[in-house]
C-alpha cells in the first residue's frame, strides 16, 4: 500500500469521524435537541448496506480486470464493510438483550 493510499485512507476516516461527531438526528415534529433513536438506527444500517455494496462492486470490478481498481483497494474496502457489519451486529446483540432484560423485570 502506498504512502498516498494510506494518507487517502486517512483523511476518509477523519472527515467520516467528523461528520458522525457533526450529525444530530432530530424527532420530527418533537422537540430540538433530542435524537431520534429510531432514526439514527435506520441510518446506521443503510451507511452499513452503502459500505457492503460498495465493497462489492470494487470486488467485482477487480475480479473482471478493470485496470483501474487495485487490490488493496478492494481489500480495504472489504475490511471496511466488515468491521462495520461486525459493529453493526453487536449493536444488535444488545438491542436484543436489553429489550430480554426489560420484558423481564417485574412491575
Amino acid at each position: 500500500m502506498s504512502n498516498l493510499e494510506i494518507n487517502q485512507l486517512l483523511q476518509q476516516m477523519r472527515s467520516m469521524a467528523s461528520a458522525a461527531e457533526g450529525k444530530t438526528p432530530f424527532e420530527a415534529g418533537g422537540d430540538i435537541g433530542k435524537p431520534d433513536f429510531g432514526q439514527l438506527l435506520k441510518d446506521s444500517i443503510n451507511q452499513v448496506n452503502q459500505t457492503q455494496k460498495a465493497a462489492g462492486s470494487l470486488s467485482t470490478a477487480f475480479e473482471v480486470g478493470d485496470p483501474n481498481v487495485n487490490l488493496s483497494e478492494v481489500m480495504v474496502a472489504i475490511q471496511k464493510a466488515n468491521v462495520s457489519f461486525q459493529a453493526m451486529t453487536q449493536v444488535r446483540n444488545n438491542l436484543v438483550s436489553a429489550y430480554k432484560e426489560v420484558m423481564n423485570m417485574q412491575v
